[in-house]
């Protein structure tokens, strides 16, 4: 019963993503061309709200929701990783045409080609697993 309200949410997103076409490969193409605002505005609309609410957690002290204060610890300042796992992870958005949560989304949809991209996610994200030792971080 206690995971029923992150289930609840996870489909809330999906819906909400899909019903405002975040998923759409159209979308997803325009943007990369530069060619349409529309996910732009998403994403930027996220960003800033992400932004906002971790300012707000911070500055309240905010609690979960078991009581214990939320702590967000500050990321290292090594941008190299960043830059590259960016450039990796747009890469791979860009000749998928698609990023994580779509994958998700659609293959709930019934595209169920989604399943090749799915599983080349989670092959990389095992890669990276058995690599990570080697990786300079």
């Amino acid at each position: 019963m206690r995971m029923s309200r992150y289930i609840f949410v996870g489909i809330l997103l999906g819906f909400t993503l899909y019903k405002s076409e975040a998923v759409s490969w159209f979308r997803i193409f325009e943007m990369f061309h530069f060619q349409s605002f529309h996910m732009y505005g998403i994403i930027g609309t996220a960003v800033v709200s992400g932004v906002l609410i971790v300012q707000i957690i911070r500055r309240y002290h905010l609690k979960s929701i078991e009581g214990q204060e939320i702590v967000i610890p500050p990321k290292n300042k090594t941008y190299p990783r960043y830059i590259l796992g960016g450039f990796i992870f747009g890469l791979g958005w860009a000749l998928a045409g698609i990023c994580p949560a779509p994958m998700f989304i659609l293959l709930g949809s019934g595209y169920t080609v989604l399943v090749l991209f799915l599983a080349s996610a989670m092959a990389g994200t095992y890669f990276y697993g058995v690599m990570r030792k080697r990786l300079p971080h």
